[in-house]
């Protein structure tokens, strides 16, 4: 646990010097400590060490983790893929979900969304590789989406995600990044308010900072190496 306390506090002041040393502002970076598979006293050392941003994957592992933690001021990013049946749950529990890439996705949270809540802030996954095991709209089909989602009341379209292939070679790790920055920037002709860039986990945090990640995924190198997850019949990923 004085590990976990120790990473944290180094990885946010990693996330601010990466952002100085290219040139942005040391607070334009937000660590999203992503915990799934990992308990919540992991979870609630590292609140307690700094961090405010923590992500989950798996809907029926979150929701216990939610309430355990309700006593700390713990912003709950839902990063995985999210499937149809998982949306209620979903859109009452989370502040922030990154990987909406289908409209009936969008159309369920948005339906789901408690009103006494504010508007569920939402990404765009982008799949830029076109690989069919991996979930995001295309390129082509974003601004259709992005039009959809933003007219939705109940949610807040705020940017995009991607996660790309793994890479140990620097620039090409900046490719798909400086793409997903190029396609924000075109919404942004239609879409002013979008102000946010979905990309980079452990091995590739520098390359997506220096291409303008405002949140950065960190899950290995925060709070160390993942245990095995049993998959049972009901579950997420069942």
């Amino acid at each position: 646990m004085d590990d976990i306390a120790h990473r944290t506090r180094h990885l946010l002041a990693e996330t601010a010097r990466l952002a100085l040393d290219v040139g942005r502002s040391a607070d334009a970076v937000t660590l999203v400590g992503v915990a799934k598979t990992h308990p919540a006293a992991s979870v609630r050392v590292a609140v307690e060490a700094g961090l405010r941003h923590v992500g989950e994957s798996y809907v029926q592992e979150a929701l216990p983790k939610i309430a355990a933690l309700a006593d700390l001021p713990v912003v709950w990013h839902f990063v995985g893929r999210l499937q149809a049946n998982k949306t209620a749950a979903v859109a009452a529990s989370f502040a922030w979900v990154h990987a909406v890439d289908r409209l009936r996705i969008a159309e369920r949270l948005n339906a789901q969304r408690p009103a006494d809540m504010p508007p569920l802030a939402c990404c765009i996954e982008v799949n830029l590789s076109g690989e069919e095991s991996k979930g995001g709209v295309t390129p082509e089909a974003l601004p259709a989406l992005a039009a959809a989602m933003a007219a939705m009341p109940r949610l807040r379209l705020r940017g995009l995600m991607v996660l790309p292939a793994p890479s140990d070679d620097p620039d090409l790790q900046r490719e798909p990044f400086a793409r997903l920055r190029g396609l924000l920037e075109d919404l942004r002709h239609e879409h002013p308010q979008l102000d946010t860039l979905s990309m980079g986990m452990s091995g590739d945090m520098e390359a997506a900072i220096a291409e303008g990640a405002t949140l950065v995924r960190i899950g290995t190198a925060l709070f160390g190496s993942r245990p095995a997850r049993a998959v049972t019949p009901g579950s997420d990923q069942a």
